[in-house]
């Protein structure tokens, strides 16, 4: 049976400080030119405010199209020499809660199954992307998967803001879904037609990061909004510049 291409762009991203795990979180691949990049959410890779300063992550590769219960896990440095191996940026409202690592084709395994997304895929102003757009979530919600085949899972989602318009001025725009922790990176995309590429006919609207919550809400009587920030995904065209526009982050005091 042919399995969904989006189901292949989506990997399961599990941070390490060494040899003790950490975190769980969602990434996915991203093409550009001869170049090919795992992206994640920023604080996947940094996080002071919460004390989390990982060196490394892993992600588990499918191996053989026949067979996709066979996997690999692919170990990666996140610093080299004190210096950061990965890519961030930053718009007019402060840092993008995105993270961009590029990955050596040439040390992957001969026959790993995966899609990537590319420049193609990202929104342009003739898809008429509008307030409840039907989208989806594609990720790992609390680690989860199908642990046979190594698959994500998808979660129906619609965009509850414009998505013309930053929200408060920051580069996200907001999606109604219910998600979880480990969702942190995840693509969100929608079905288009109008893609030259068959094989993943999805637009790439955005990278979900955090749950959107009111301070002034009453914990006993109010329940959560239900509303996510999902970073525009053209802040990867920044990212994956060759040669890129950002310097390295040092490795911060832990």
């Amino acid at each position: 049976m042919r399995i969904e291409s989006i189901l292949l762009t989506t990997v399961r991203v599990q941070t390490f400080m060494g040899n003790q795990p950490l975190t769980n979180a969602t990434g996915f691949f991203f093409e550009r030119g001869e170049q090919l990049f795992l992206i994640t959410c920023r604080h996947v890779f940094l996080d002071a405010l919460n004390a989390h300063y990982p060196d490394r992550i892993e992600i588990e590769l499918h191996i053989g199209e026949e067979h996709l219960s066979q996997s690999s896990r692919y170990s990666i440095p996140l610093y080299k020499n004190g210096l950061s191996l990965w890519r961030t940026c930053s718009d007019t409202a402060g840092d993008v809660d995105i993270a961009a690592i590029e990955i050596t084709r040439k040390f992957l395994p001969n026959d790993v199954v995966y899609q990537a997304f590319s420049p193609e895929h990202l929104a342009k102003q003739e898809d008429s992307i509008e307030v409840g757009h039907s989208i989806v979530v594609v990720g790992y919600p609390l680690g989860f998967q199908d642990n046979l085949h190594h698959l994500p899972v998808a979660r129906q989602a619609v965009i509850a803001s414009s998505f013309g318009l930053r929200f408060q001025g920051h580069g996200y725009f907001l999606t109604d879904a219910r998600t979880h922790r480990g969702t942190s990176g995840a693509p969100v995309v929608a079905r288009n037609e109008r893609l030259d590429s068959p094989n993943l006919p999805w637009l790439l609207l955005g990278i979900h990061s955090s749950r959107l919550d009111v301070g002034t809400r009453d914990l006993v009587l109010d329940e959560a909004l239900g509303l996510n920030c999902v970073w525009y995904a053209d802040a990867l065209m920044t990212l994956t510049e060759s040669p890129p526009t950002q310097s390295n982050s040092p490795i911060r005091n832990r």
